[in-house]
């Protein structure tokens, strides 16, 4: 798949979950987005602070309380979607801190806008652009967040020289996403269904961690939650069923894909 046509179709496929609020293919969306975050790491205190409309169960795990955020703290969100962690952010690092989304869908940058409006969420700014050319200076964000989403991007080498330029010296990247325990089959491959699903683009576990090293960064940690939670064994959802129908019969999606938290400091 080329660069281009990647680009266009996971932005047209996001754009369409921002609008219609459905074919969520990395988590469930609707009233069980409450119940699946939950799932993944969000406590009820967390979830009670965050737009019901920002919830698109798109997560698979809970970047912000990875990162320790402190008050006054600059947070870039990278891959923002309608806001979940943004606000979430938002509310740590306090009025004297400040939260940065990123996201190249100009649906999801509306949807998040809006809900910062309804809101009253100042300290918030939603921008829209590539996390492989992140619309921020140099030296910006004490912190970088994100959430399923790096495994989308057809460059995450760039991805992650782009977060070393924005992070101040000694800023630290907290980011959750999905990762490979060994190649999926070649039909999987070749699927943009499994893309789209944060599936067909993530990479090896350990060449994740290189991936990371490469750019530069320090103390570099990639820890294996567990299988991953993107997509459940029973999901009606067609992408996520045209991910699972690629299988063999004897075969489960938790025998490729986990869920992973990655660390590392500037």
């Amino acid at each position: 798949m080329k660069k281009i046509e990647i680009k266009k179709v996971v932005r047209e496929s996001y754009g369409k979950i921002a609008k219609e609020q459905k074919g969520c293919g990395c988590g469930t969306c609707g009233p069980d987005a409450r119940e699946f975050a939950k799932g993944i790491g969000y406590s009820e205190r967390e979830l009670s602070v965050i737009p019901v409309d920002a919830n698109l169960g798109l997560s698979c795990g809970n970047p912000t309380a990875l990162a320790s955020l402190k008050k006054g703290e600059t947070v870039l969100d990278l891959g923002s979607g309608a806001g979940f962690d943004s606000f979430l952010a938002a509310k740590k690092v306090g009025r004297t801190g400040k939260v940065i989304g990123v996201d190249m869908t100009p649906e999801m940058i509306e949807k998040a806008r809006e809900n910062a409006r309804k809101g009253k969420r100042l300290n918030v700014d939603f921008r829209l652009g590539e996390i492989e050319n992140i619309p921020a200076r140099d030296r910006t964000a004490d912190v970088v967040i994100s959430n399923c989403v790096i495994n989308l991007s057809y460059d995450k080498e760039r991805v992650f020289r782009e977060i070393k330029r924005v992070l101040k010296p000694g800023g630290r990247i907290a980011i959750s996403d999905i990762a490979l325990k060994k190649s999926l089959p070649r039909k999987i491959q070749k699927s943009m269904e499994a893309y789209i699903g944060c599936v067909g683009g993530a990479v090896l576990v350990e060449d994740y961690r290189e991936i990371v090293k490469a750019a530069g960064f320090k103390d570099v940690k990639v820890t294996v939650k567990g299988t991953s939670a993107c997509i459940d064994p029973d999901t009606k959802d067609p992408i996520g069923r045209a991910i699972l129908d690629s299988l063999k019969k004897d075969e489960s999606l938790d025998d490729y894909v986990v869920s992973v938290y990655v660390e590392g400091h500037k």
